[in-house]
Order: C-alpha cells, then structure tokens, then sequence
C-alpha cells in the first residue's frame, strides 16, 4: 500500500506496480476483526485493514458546509436499500416536496441553499481532507464533490420530479444550471487545498445507460463539467469523474472537457474501455462484478481478475477496484481469496522481462 504508487498511476507514470482501491470494506467489520484482531471500533483497526487489504487510494468526498439540503430548503429523501449487515442502513423515501413541473423549472440551487463563505468552505475543506489523509498515511485520500449536476437535482427533486422537469429541456436547462453554480463555488475551494486529486461524482445515467438523450448530455451537462475543471486544474489538481451506471458513450466526451481518470462500474463493457482509454486517462475499475463475487463461483471471479490484468497490461496508469462495491453480503471467504489473488498480480512483473 503506497499513496505515491496511486499518485504515479494517476499521473500515468507507468509504475511498477498497479495502484489499488475498494468500496465499502467498513461495512465488513467481522472480517475486518478476523483479519486485523482488532475490536471493530478501535481506530487502528480501520487502518490496520486497508493496509492488510493493500489499498493505495482511499475515495472521499465532502459536499461542503451546506451539504444538509433539508436543513436548507425543499429536498427529497429517496430513502436508503439495506446495504449493510442485517439492513441497519434502510430508510424509507419521504414524499418529494414538489408537486408540479411548474415548481421544479423555477427552482434555482444557489438560492434555495446558499453557497458558504467561499474561504471557509475551502477552510473546512483542508481541515477535513488532512485528518482524513493523517488517518490513513499510507493510502492517498481524495477530495472530492458528490452532488454535482444530475446528482444534486435527483437530490432535490426525487427522480419523478426530476424526470418531469426534463421533458422540457429549454425549462430545466437553467435548473441544472443552479446546481452546476453551486458545484462550481465547491470546486473553487477545494481549487485552494492541499489535496492532489479530485473526485467529481456525478450518477447521470442509469445501469442500462443514459436516461435523456444524449444531445442533452453533450450540450448541456458535459461542456459545464469543463468549468467546473478549469478552477482545479490551475491549481494543479488531477480530476478522476465517477458515475454508477453505464455511460461508455460518452467517456470520450468527458475525457475531452478535461477528465484525468475515469471511476467507472463494470457494467461498462471493461474490454472496450481498456482498449479505448487505458494509454489516455488513468482507469479506476475493473472486469470484476460484486455479483458474482457474491453469488457465483471462486472461477468466474479469478477468470475477471486475469482478464482485467491481461487487458492492462500495457497501461501506463490503473488503479484496480471493483466497481460496483464489495457489499456485507459478499462471503468472507471470497474475499481473502479475492486478495490474496489479485494483490501479488499488481506487481508488474512484464516490465522487468526482456
């Protein structure tokens, strides 16, 4: 585990070894105490298991000082699925608090939330990066913005509302407009920290890929993704944009308004996007599914992780994850199969044979 390796790839240095990341491994805390002899609540423990796991990035976020939008103004609460052990994590949705499309195209982010001082957002944004990062001193911690564009209006909207106020583009461009204003003003403080690398979070299309059609993604979301890259990329900053879902289409599109990396799920087709993209930008993914993680042989996992390995080999920037997750359902034994596979194979043995 190295922050410097997962610096190297991201700035596609052709490292000796791939970098190496993870979801949701807090949610495993007996196999975390198995592996680390830990109590689960004991600081080192967390620590002490993303190294033993071999991660060399940590994905973090933070949407701000105004980032409790019911605290603020009308939002909606989708509600939660059980993810977690015996579904500690469920929430049911509440109803969303607009009523009529009239309602959603005159709504303006900024003004129904409004932006923080912008010093002491970028303030509070190096005080919570660097005690995350001083947390985890062996991985690199990122900074990042989760409610972005179409992630903020399915936030305040609810995905009824949200789908209605898009039937009228010429209406609810100016909507979408409010929430990349109010991602911007993020984006230039996180431009003033010390964090290396950036995390634009934004789920704008769905599993089976985009949900509006992509004229409208190619004029009107993706170009203002380019402004919010500007402010971060003066500072010297690497973006890495993520996404659920399926959106191979239009990776190109995001590459060119200046992405450095691409967080993507496997439902994304992994062999076109390594042969596509791997010399361009650093990937951030892999061939591996949770599903068949959880549900499907030891075989059909190895035959993923040595498919991946194969399709990058030639990479001169990749940081191994698997992309949907590793969920609480995921069998314990899977897992250290799953590591103690896959992390010997990161090293990048090709490269010293002549």
């Amino acid at each position: 585990m190295s922050r410097s390796v997962a610096l190297d790839n991201i700035h596609l240095k052709n490292p000796a070894r791939w970098a190496h990341t993870e979801y949701s491994l807090d949610y495993h805390l007996h196999y975390r105490q198995k592996k680390t002899g830990l109590p689960p609540h004991q600081p080192e423990g967390m620590r002490r298991f993303y190294d033993l796991c071999g991660l060399d990035l940590l994905w973090y976020t933070n949407d701000g000082l105004h980032k409790n939008w019911q605290d603020r103004g009308r939002a909606t609460d989708m509600g939660h699925a059980a993810y977690g052990a015996g579904g500690t994590d469920m929430r049911r949705a509440a109803e969303s608090p607009f009523t009529s499309p009239e309602e959603v195209w005159a709504f303006d982010a900024v003004a129904e939330y409004g932006l923080p001082d912008l010093d002491e957002q970028a303030r509070m944004y190096e005080r919570v990066w660097r005690e995350e990062q001083e947390k985890y001193p062996n991985q690199l911690v990122t900074g990042g913005y989760y409610k972005t564009i179409v992630s903020g209006a399915i936030k305040a909207f609810g995905w009824e509302a949200l789908l209605v106020g898009a039937s009228d583009m010429a209406k609810f461009e100016k909507v979408l407009d409010s929430f990349f204003r109010f991602t911007l003003h993020h984006m230039r403080a996180w431009a003033q920290t010390g964090a290396e690398v950036i995390i634009q979070h934004d789920d704008f299309v769905w599993t089976a890929g985009p949900f509006m059609h992509p004229d409208i993604y190619r004029k009107i979301i993706i170009p203002r993704y380019v402004e919010l890259w500007k402010p971060l990329h003066a500072a010297g900053k690497k973006v890495l944009f993520c996404s659920d879902g399926t959106y191979t289409m239009f990776m190109e599109d995001i590459i060119a308004a200046g992405a450095d990396g691409l967080i993507f799920e496997p439902t994304n087709d992994f062999r076109f996007v390594a042969e596509r993209f791997a010399g361009t930008v650093a990937l951030i993914g892999s061939a591996v599914d949770c599903r068949d993680m959880t549900f499907r042989s030891w075989e059909v996992v190895q035959e993923s992780i040595d498919r991946t390995l194969e399709l990058i080999k030639e990479a001169p920037g990749f940081v191994f994850a698997v992309g949907n997750h590793l969920p609480a359902n995921i069998p314990e034994e899977m897992l250290e199969k799953y590591f103690n596979y896959l992390l010997p194979r990161l090293e990048r043995r090709d490269m010293f044979i002549k």
